[in-house]
């Protein structure tokens, strides 16, 4: 069963925004934990490092799920496959 051209757009797009917030979340993920030791300063009473992978890489975490569930509701609405809240 060939896809129609909008179906095809809709999974670049998806495929796309997929591919980027996995490497955002790979960066945030390694990126920090390899960089630790230069991340060597005090904030708020912590060691930078520390505070950004226990708490800083949760909020970037979240701000990844919430960004994906924005765009890919809008992406639904674009592409006529949305479903009904009946």
């Amino acid at each position: 069963m060939p896809l129609s051209e909008n179906r095809r757009r809709y999974w670049r797009k998806n495929l796309l925004v997929t591919a980027l917030l996995l490497a955002l979340w790979f960066t945030v993920t390694f990126g920090v934990s390899y960089f630790a030791r230069a991340l060597n300063f005090s904030f708020f009473g912590w060691p930078f490092s520390f505070w950004m992978g226990a708490q800083g890489a949760l909020l970037v975490y979240c701000l990844i799920i919430g960004f994906y569930a924005w765009y890919m509701n809008r992406l639904d609405i674009e592409h006529g496959v949305a479903e009904n809240d009946e």
